[in-house]
């Protein structure tokens, strides 16, 4: 028990927990970014296929 009261009472654990969250909400922003750009990029392919086989290609 006398762990945690010091734990609570260091500035370590709830700095340690800012930073967590903030490397969290980072890599969730990435995933977001990193699936757009996949979906574009897989849209602009299929397009580009497209134009290729109406043209004979």
């Amino acid at each position: 028990m006398q762990f945690i009261k010091n734990f609570l009472a260091e500035e370590d654990g709830p700095t340690a927990v800012e930073y967590a969250v903030m490397v969290a909400a980072i890599l969730m922003v990435c995933i977001v970014a990193i699936a757009a750009i996949g979906t574009q990029t897989n849209t602009m392919f299929e397009d580009a296929t497209t134009e290729m086989q109406n043209h004979g290609m």
